[in-house]
């Protein structure tokens, strides 16, 4: 997801929108949640060494 974000993908060719939507929603599925920044920010807690009070990693919209 953060690599699709980062490429800007969301601006894309419908494919890499398409994937950028794929990935998220896998996330969300994956997670537990409803939207993508949940989804980070839970899926950064189930990381090794992960800092559950800190979600300071997930970026401001």
């Amino acid at each position: 997801y953060e690599t699709l974000h980062t490429l800007h993908a969301e601006n894309g060719s419908p494919e890499a929108r398409q994937r950028l939507a794929d990935v998220s929603y896998t996330l969300c599925v994956v997670t537990g949640t409803r939207d993508i920044d949940a989804a980070l920010i839970a899926a950064r807690h189930q990381l090794p060494g992960a800092h559950p009070e800190d979600d300071s990693l997930v970026p401001s919209a």
